[in-house]
């Protein structure tokens, strides 16, 4: 299974400019999560500090029992192994074909023969749709297809921990598709954890198991991607669903008097941008006929199951209605018989055998009231907790 990444109260800033502060997460091991949030919140940045290329101001992100925040350069150095990262632009060596590429950190990190290297690059190329490529140089293949041998370099120390950052940036829905199934084959593979940077709505919505949103410089939700989806948080359902209406702005410090005077315009029958309510729970991608159970979406669904009874009643009833019948009966819930926001679900109910679990406090980020100004702020709940 992948390894799990544990992030305490991580910030970071250029000079005065702050980034973002007080990052909180758990990433579950072999589980896959997306980081949404409006450009130039500092999502590629966060990435950069997971793997000690950018030093964050404070804060801890542990892997392995080693902060990556305080170890030494040896210790950073071999905690590296166990990432694989996929660059937005694939980052590719343009002096080196294909084959040398992914070939590249293998030579770098291992003592292994040229034979042993040649069979796992071609393996690596394989899986990622490039067999017969290797001899390519990256400006001559298209750009799809230097995002999957960025992808199969990444691949070829067996990470533990994959980061994709816009994996689907420059690429058309039906690329971005192929990649997203891609990443799910590899998860049903290796268990490995995969965290994906995106802007993509529709990707956010079908590929991971968690989801989280960076915004005015903050995470303002992170959990499984059945409480994401269904909540009422404005913020989050203004991404989702592409509207001008809400506190996200083309300048990320939308005041109040703006965000009125853009309701005055829909109220009047002013087109607001989006298409429709797009929040509720959509089938997720499944890993490709043949290939192993993903492991990690039992994981997940005994954690949000054991969260249930804390969230609104319309998150319940979509989280319940998404389950298949089977699985309604193993969790003991049913569309016509939910547990109340704050009543705590009947012990018995829901198996526990699974590690990886997140703390109650990590679960699910869950909004307090609306402060004057519009701006909101987060708060962790867990089982047992009345709602605000």
């Amino acid at each position: 299974m992948g390894a799990e990444v544990v992030v305490e109260g991580l910030t970071k800033s250029f000079g005065k400019q702050a980034i973002w502060r007080d990052v909180t997460l758990t990433l579950p091991p072999g589980e896959v999560s997306v980081m949404l949030g409006p450009s130039g919140t500092g999502k590629s940045v966060f990435l950069k500090s997971m793997i000690g290329l950018l030093k964050p101001d404070r804060g801890r992100c542990v892997i392995n029992g080693v902060d990556i925040v305080t170890c030494s350069e040896h210790k950073l150095y071999e905690t590296r192994k166990l990432f694989g990262v996929l660059f937005q632009d694939g980052a590719l060596f343009g002096s080196m074909n294909l084959y040398d590429n992914v070939a590249f950190p293998l030579r770098e990190h291992t003592k292994k023969s040229e034979t042993e290297i040649r069979k796992i690059v071609l393996e690596k190329l394989e899986m990622t749709g490039l067999a017969g490529a290797e001899t390519k140089l990256p400006g001559e293949i298209s750009g799809g297809m230097r995002k999957r041998a960025g992808l199969s370099r990444a691949l070829v120390l067996d990470p533990e921990i994959i980061l994709c950052d816009e994996p689907d940036s420059g690429l058309d829905p039906v690329r971005t598709t192929y990649i997203s199934q891609l990443l799910i084959d590899l998860n049903a593979q290796i268990d490995a954890t995969i965290l994906i940077v995106s802007h993509n709505i529709n990707l956010a919505r079908t590929v991971p198991d968690n989801i989280g949103m960076l915004f005015r410089k903050e995470l303002v939700m992170f959990g499984p991607r059945e409480v994401l989806l269904t909540s009422d948080e404005p913020v989050v359902k203004q991404f989702l669903n592409g509207s001008r209406l809400g506190p996200i702005g083309m300048s990320e410090e939308k005041d109040s008097a703006t965000m009125a005077e853009e309701q005055a315009l829909a109220d009047a029958g002013h087109h607001d941008g989006s298409t429709e309510d797009v929040r509720g729970i959509v089938p997720q991608l499944e890993a490709t006929p043949g290939l192993p159970e993903r492991k990690g979406i039992r994981r997940r669904k005994d954690r949000v199951m054991k969260i249930l009874h804390t969230l609104p009643p319309a998150a319940q009833e979509g989280i319940v209605d998404s389950l298949t019948p089977e699985e309604q009966q193993r969790y003991g819930v049913s569309p016509h018989h939910l547990v109340g926001a704050g009543q705590q679900q009947p012990s018995g109910q829901l198996p526990n055998q699974h590690h990886g679990q997140l703390p109650a406090d990590q679960v699910a980020r869950l909004p307090e009231p609306t402060r004057p100004g519009g701006s909101h702020r987060m708060r962790p709940r867990g089982p047992g907790q009345d709602g605000p």
